[in-house]
């Protein structure tokens, strides 16, 4: 209880408030070009350390920790932090986080990820703490705006990994011949096949307003529709709800060149042999609904856009063939609400990215902080939890499932735009851990 009570006199004896307004000022304060600004900076600076000062002379032995608690972490954080320090008595060694809809936001942050966020994770890298950044985005995106935002050093420091395109391909500047490792290229020769069939087509079979409405990302392997228009809008959630009727059906014609042929002609349904028709025919009208009955009995999110926008299929999950299903078994089919609709391979998800970068950055007993908002970061979040290797935080308008996973762990919600609540809080706890090392 001793520590408790150290930090319940920290908050109720000091001005915490305005020493971290102080702080902040400190940290965020933007390069000016100004006499009588710079000698604001200074008085506010002098007065920080001078306040801090106060802390370290009331708390002998702990008075560093406690002044630095104070100045970066509100009571609730603070509190929070020495909570989960309680249950795992340990901090964070390791960040894995998402992008959209975590660090940044559309609607709260202008899809900038703020200065604030991005000073935070350089104080965890000043600290030897590597970052795992986890996104569904382009490998060049992510070099862009984390070179622009942290600094091309940090970026090339060997303690940042970038797992990108859901886990397709990990990034780890400064590791020789790890620093790029093509997981796609382990899949075996049918998946590539059908994803290759999927590619081939998606915009040239598309129809007109579909292709007026999309644009392909530009990924190494997956095939992710992006919409023509702002996030989040209307028209954007309007035509992602169509791509992702599109892409079901353009993966079962694929699936349907590929699958095995010793089934064509033995004792066929009518309903295989129209899965069976002729690839190079328009798409939906080979189709059976296979794509649609498998992955909407699996994702109610996909169920309701089917079932909004009247496509739902005749057929149900029992009559998907084994050998549709089996191949259905390893391709993601994911849809982000008036944002994306995307195809994926269940073998290269977020959780094997995260694996392979543990592995090239070397941390063989992760204790990490994993942040993100979809179905794919859930299945990180749940990899940590099975094996005692880190806590997971979520945004509040995350995915139903993400929330129900985060709520029934430690319940680390957040703020849409917030991420620095979640990060002020993990710093919080690695400084109560520091003290027991």
């Amino acid at each position: 209880m001793e520590r408790y009570d150290l930090l319940y006199r920290l908050y109720e004896e000091f001005d915490t408030e305005t020493l971290r307004a102080y702080q902040e000022f400190v940290d965020l304060f933007p390069p000016v070009d100004s006499r009588v600004t710079l000698n604001q900076w200074q008085e506010i600076n002098a007065e920080l350390d001078d306040r801090k000062d106060d802390v370290r002379d009331s708390f002998p032995l702990v008075g560093d920790t406690y002044a630095e608690l104070a100045a970066s972490a509100t009571r609730e954080q603070a509190f929070g932090a020495l909570d989960l320090y309680s249950k795992y008595d340990r901090g964070v060694n390791v960040l894995v986080l998402d992008v959209d809809e975590t660090l940044r936001s559309a609607g709260n942050t202008d899809n900038e990820i703020p200065r604030e966020t991005l000073h935070l994770l350089t104080r965890f890298h000043e600290d030897g703490v590597p970052i795992v950044i986890c996104t569904g985005q382009t490998l060049e995106n992510v070099k862009g705006f984390l070179i622009q935002g942290l600094g091309s050093r940090m970026v090339h420091s060997g303690t940042v990994s970038v797992v990108y395109e859901a886990g397709t391909g990990v990034f780890t500047p400064g590791h020789g011949p790890d620093t790029k490792r093509l997981r796609y290229e382990t899949l075996g020769a049918d998946v590539r096949d059908i994803f290759n069939g999927v590619r081939t087509r998606v915009l040239s079979d598309a129809p007109p307003d579909l292709r007026r409405g999309c644009h392909l990302q530009g990924n190494e392997f997956n095939v992710t529709l992006k919409p023509n228009f702002e996030t989040a809008s209307e028209d954007a959630e309007r035509v992602i709800e169509r791509a992702l009727v599109y892409l079901l059906d353009l993966l079962e014609d694929s699936v349907a060149a590929v699958v095995d042929a010793d089934r064509n002609g033995e004792n066929e349904t009518d309903t295989e042999a129209k899965a069976n028709a002729d690839p190079g025919t328009d798409v939906g009208a080979a189709t059976a609904g296979f794509a649609r009955a498998y992955y909407a009995a699996d994702d109610p999110e996909i169920a309701a856009v089917l079932a909004a926008t009247d496509e739902e299929p005749d057929t149900t999950r029992a009559d998907v063939p084994e050998a549709f299903a089996a191949a259905f078994d390893r391709i993601d089919v994911a849809y982000y609400e008036a944002d994306a609709a995307e195809i994926g391979s269940l073998e290269l998800d977020k959780a094997a990215g995260v694996e392979a970068a543990f592995e090239v950055l070397g941390i063989e007993d992760p204790f990490a902080l994993v942040m993100g908002d979809s179905k794919s970061d859930l299945r990180v979040m749940e990899w940590v939890d099975e094996h005692d290797a880190g806590i997971a935080a979520a945004p509040e308008h995350s995915s139903p499932d993400v929330i129900t996973h985060v709520a029934g762990t430690d319940d680390l919600r957040f703020a849409r735009g917030d991420a620095p609540d979640v990060l002020r809080t993990a710093y919080a706890l690695n400084r109560l851990a520091a003290l027991d090392e």
